[in-house]
């Protein structure tokens, strides 16, 4: 099967919009055949036409032909605006920037490579069901694109929390040592009031005791922030995981949706109306004339 060179996850993505673009594209062309039956069925109904009857029918189906197909390739380069739209969108959430290559759309040795791999997906006879192609499950959350930066930051996060879980190791180790210190300095300082009485001594212990209460106090401000930023790091990723997850279910929705509604407003378009008023209020006008050319014609 042909391929584009891209992951799984993408491939599908590219699918999906061959489908949308396949859909369209044949909504158009049953329009345009409906454009030549109607002429068939309203204006070629005698035998023999002047010239100037048929480049008239001619003008009007062209005029009616020409207003589809430039319908089609407006709403098509629109459309390709939306879903650049939505790329370069993922991509400004992350910083990026995307570059194009215009020159590539011209590329021939490209346009048949991706003819042939729409060719081998939408023709070949060992394809998927048409249900299982018309609803392609989620991917996984771990196939490339956003959550491939999502991946990376996951893992940076866990490692940042490996280097904070090994800091608050070293700092409780620091703790217990500086309580440890502190209980034998309060014994020490214990020893000195009952043995001496000398004054100074006194004194200085009280100082050491309030410099390891300080000290204390200090490690256990740092352990605290340390935990506190722990915690908002892990908020911080499940909320960009979450917003990850709905973005993907809200574009598969809309694509749903999309399809759908092309489908609905076949019967409903406006070219399609116009075409048949033109050829029925030309046809009356071609009758009356008739009738009118009629009334000078010499009888048998």
């Amino acid at each position: 099967m042909a391929e584009l060179g891209l992951n799984e996850h993408h491939q599908n993505e590219v699918i999906n919009y061959m489908r949308f673009a396949r859909s369209k594209r044949g909504l158009r062309l049953k329009t345009v055949d409906s454009c030549f039956q109607d002429l068939k069925e309203s204006r070629l109904v005698e035998e023999t036409f002047t010239v100037d009857e048929v480049s008239e029918v001619l003008s009007g189906l062209q005029a009616v032909v020409y207003s589809e197909v430039e319908s089609e390739l407006i709403n098509t380069a629109h459309t390709n605006v939306l879903l650049l739209r939505q790329l370069f969108s993922q991509a400004e959430k992350w910083y990026l920037k995307l570059q194009t290559d215009i020159s590539e759309l011209e590329n021939r040795e490209l346009l048949e490579q991706v003819a042939e791999f729409e060719k081998a997906e939408f023709t070949s006879s060992n394809k998927k069901p048409i249900i299982d192609t018309m609803k392609p499950k989620l991917a996984p959350l771990n196939e490339g694109g956003t959550t491939e930066l999502l991946n990376k930051e996951i893992s940076r996060l866990q490692e940042e929390n490996e280097k904070l879980k090994s800091r608050l190791k070293t700092i409780e180790m620091q703790a217990t040592q500086a309580l440890d210190e502190k209980s034998k300095l309060e014994r020490a300082l214990q020893d000195l009031q009952l043995n001496q009485g000398n004054q100074k001594d006194f004194i200085k212990a009280q100082d050491l005791n309030q410099d390891l209460e300080n000290t204390v106090a200090a490690l256990k401000s740092e352990f605290q922030k340390t935990l506190n930023d722990k915690t908002e790091n892990q908020k911080s990723l499940e909320e960009n995981l979450a917003t990850a997850k709905h973005d993907l279910l809200r574009v598969q929705e809309q694509l749903s949706m999309a399809e759908k509604e092309l489908e609905k407003k076949f019967q409903q378009t406006a070219a399609y109306r116009n075409m048949k008023e033109i050829l029925t209020r030309k046809n009356d006008q071609i009758k009356d004339l008739r009738r009118r050319l009629a009334k000078y014609e010499p009888e048998d």
